[in-house]
């Protein structure tokens, strides 16, 4: 199950044309938990940094962040579930713009990829 999680990430990855390349870190811990994460460049070199810790008997990552930046490494936008914003509506999902912190439902890999093609 872990593994066909895994392979469904690759294929997300493979439909977007603006991917100019990947590196993929996996971990299985058991038939239904692993986590997947990596580094993605765009084609305007632009990169999103990636880690998921999933359990496919749940709905919901067990944690995740998505860290897009520019060419300098300078962020754009980052996604995560880290319990550091109890202020947030969404806690503990929430999505940082510079420097400010707003409520963001839980991302799919694809929605933070049509998000990075909406502003390449």
């Amino acid at each position: 199950m872990i593994k066909e999680y895994f392979l469904q990430v690759e294929k997300i990855l493979q439909e977007f044309p603006i991917i100019r390349s990947y590196a993929l870190n996996k971990k299985v811990y058991n038939n239904h938990q692993g986590l997947i994460g990596g580094r993605i460049v765009f084609e305007n070199e632009s990169s999103l940094e990636f880690l998921e810790v999933v359990d496919t008997e749940q709905e919901n990552k067990l944690k995740y962040r998505y860290h897009y930046m520019d060419t300098s490494q300078n962020l754009i936008f980052r996604y995560d579930n880290a319990p550091h914003h109890p202020q947030v509506d969404s806690f503990p999902h929430h999505k940082h713009v510079g420097e400010r912190v707003q409520a963001s439902a839980e991302p799919k890999l694809r929605d933070i990829l049509f998000e990075v093609a909406r502003q390449i």
